[in-house]
């Protein structure tokens, strides 16, 4: 099931730049231990939880079951627009305000994670996406749990494949850049796929591009920017030629619903996008345009990594009620309370065994989202990271835009990026 929303990846990378004011909640001892067990009875007490935009809109329906399933237990959900939440949750902590518990985006981990209270060695993630966990991992500790993860894979028009030849997905970059120029010389299309040229957040978008031709942002303890090496000289190379070739558009029309009517019409066939992003197509085309999706992995060069973010769940340092807060994430993340989740707002497990069940499984759209889960990365989280970001989207542009030297504008982008750090 595919709501009709849509979180751009835009969004997701950009919302960790945010900050704007807000308060919290009061009355909250002020040296409260760290949860280490939890209890074997039922949740007892008041639990208040903060959450962010549809996630907030849905927990309702949620903490009323587990409401009945723990009778002694209240809870109450405060919604706070993304826009607004990372201030909301730095005037809290600051103020001592806290909730209880709180949706934090992944990219907020590190700059929080001191107010947060370890995770309790009996909730088992070891059958999470890793890629997940790994943003639940900061300074040396564990601090909260990853709730939903969401990536990136292709959509594309599987009608238009087929009248370029291709009854299925190609698995690598040569082969996917062959398909976008058939969909342009046999199926009528005027582009062959939709591809960011650099505007804001274009350059977290290209990442599972990157990634897949082996470049990485950072090095392996993340002390120093690696903008510059071979591998991100050659894959950029790579995608500066869709652009070159007039495969992709340099002046794409990104104004609300463009890409979507570009999809739906055929003139642009292929587009990255993310799980809800089938329910959006519904919307601009109607019902018949879900025979025609088809999704692909990322193509293979010497790996097939997209993007990993999504939203974890913390329990704050000062809650009143440790207890029945992580009771109550054990119970979110329960694989059929996950695909409960998923199957009311669209959000994806992160949970690998919620991907076994064959509501999931034998979805043909669904199905491809858990494969590429295998394979995913995050940009780094560190406080510097959207400086950076912001950098390389100007980068993107000079290479798409203008065909500049890639290896060029790459050595300069390292500089800079040198210069911005990392901020430890």
């Amino acid at each position: 099931m595919f709501p009709t929303r849509s979180k751009s990846l835009a969004a997701v990378l950009l919302v960790a730049a945010v900050a704007l004011t807000g308060c919290g909640r009061s009355n909250v001892s002020d040296t409260p231990e760290a949860a280490a067990t939890i209890g074997s009875g039922p949740a007892k007490g008041t639990l208040t939880i903060w959450a962010q935009a549809e996630e907030a809109a849905a927990l309702p329906t949620f903490t009323k079951e587990f409401e009945k399933l723990n009778p002694d237990v209240h809870i109450k959900v405060t919604p706070i627009p993304w826009d607004a939440a990372y201030s909301k949750y730095q005037t809290a902590i600051a103020g001592g305000t806290t909730p209880d518990i709180a949706h934090m985006g992944t990219t907020w981990m590190s700059d929080f994670a001191t107010a947060f209270a370890p995770t309790p060695k009996s909730i088992d993630t070891s059958e999470f996406f890793p890629s997940a966990v790994k943003s639940t991992q900061v300074h040396g500790g564990t601090f909260g749990v990853p709730w939903y993860v969401d990536t990136r894979v292709i959509y594309y028009r599987k009608d238009l494949a087929a009248k370029a030849g291709y009854t299925t997905f190609p698995t690598s970059w040569t082969d996917f850049k062959a398909m976008a120029k058939a969909m342009q010389t046999k199926a009528g299309a005027t582009w062959g796929v939709n591809l960011p040229p650099g505007s804001p957040s274009s350059f977290g978008s290209i990442l599972p591009f990157m990634w897949s031709d082996g470049a990485d942002l950072m090095n392996a303890d993340q002390t120093k920017w690696t903008l510059d090496a071979p591998e991100w000289v050659d894959a950029m190379k790579k995608y500066q030629s869709f652009f070159t070739e007039k495969i992709a558009s340099r002046t794409p029309d990104t104004s609300p619903g463009a890409p979507d009517a570009a999809f739906v019409n055929g003139s642009i066939p292929m587009i990255l996008g993310g799980p809800s992003y089938l329910g959006t197509l519904v919307t601009a085309g109607g019902p018949s345009i879900k025979d025609k999706v088809g999704v692909g992995r990322i193509p293979m060069d010497k790996s097939s990594t997209s993007f990993v973010g999504g939203g974890d769940l913390v329990v704050f340092k000062k809650s009143h009620n440790q207890d029945a807060a992580w009771k109550f994430i054990q119970w979110m993340l329960k694989p059929d309370t996950q695909i409960k989740w998923q199957q009311t707002l669209g959000d994806l497990p992160a949970s690998q065994a919620a991907w076994k069940d064959p509501v999931l499984a034998n979805d043909p759209v669904l199905s491809v989202f858990g494969q590429q889960l295998t394979d995913t990365k995050a940009p780094p989280a560190i406080p510097t990271w959207n400086q950076v970001s912001s950098a390389g989207d100007q980068a993107l542009e000079q290479i798409v835009k203008s065909g500049a030297d890639p290896a060029e504008v790459l050595k300069k982008l390292q500089a800079t990026a040198d210069s911005i750090g990392t901020g430890s």
